[in-house]
């Protein structure tokens, strides 16, 4: 069950959700969603480093995504079908028995904008800034500025306190992030055993 605006608000009282820096609840709390803002940090592919991924050897991520740092009033401008990564301003944190789907917003997706290719769900125990999956479908570049509200989350309450909440699991690669993080996908279980046997 998706949480009211009226749940979210008492699960942010009673420490089940948890939002650093503590939201603006006039601007930001929908009437079933809570919208996150848009950090100062963006990751941008140097295409021009490798001739292909290979999914199954590890990548420093300094040489495949370049960090670029916005100044607060300054834009990044997202150009048609580019993709890039960034981060929420704000942290959250969620208990052993809540999920939360990252969406996007409505105005931004009537300009092109996606906020997530794939990565919206984020399990019972999660910690850190959600990693955005930034693409501009559109024609035209967008100007993105820090602190803008750039997505929102739902909550739903789980039958049962998860077992294996997040940062418990061994597979967890993103568990504590603080910023736009690169794909550690050669860190998968299955990749790992392969290279192993």
């Amino acid at each position: 069950m998706v949480l009211s605006n009226v749940d979210i608000e008492k699960y942010i009282r009673q420490g089940k959700i948890k939002i650093t820096p503590e939201p603006d609840l006039d601007t930001q709390l929908g009437s079933c969603s809570i919208d996150f803002r848009l950090s100062n940090t963006f990751r941008v592919f140097e295409h021009s480093k490798y001739p292909f991924i290979d999914l199954k050897t590890k990548i420093d991520a300094d040489d495949l995504m370049r960090k670029v740092m916005v100044a607060d009033g300054d834009a990044f401008t997202m150009q048609p079908g580019e993709f890039v990564l960034a981060a929420t301003y704000e942290k959250l944190e969620l208990a052993d028995n809540v999920m939360a789907r990252l969406e996007g917003r409505s105005s931004l997706g009537r300009l092109g904008i996606i906020v997530h290719s794939t990565a919206g769900l984020f399990d019972p125990g999660w910690v850190g800034n959600a990693t955005l999956e930034l693409g501009n479908l559109g024609r035209m570049p967008v100007l993105l500025y820090p602190g803008m509200r750039i997505c929102a989350f739902t909550f739903e309450q789980l039958s049962s306190p998860s077992s294996t909440p997040y940062g418990q699991k061994p597979s967890n690669k993103y568990a504590g992030q603080d910023g736009p993080e690169t794909s550690r996908f050669a860190e998968d279980i299955e990749l790992k055993k392969e290279k192993n046997s």
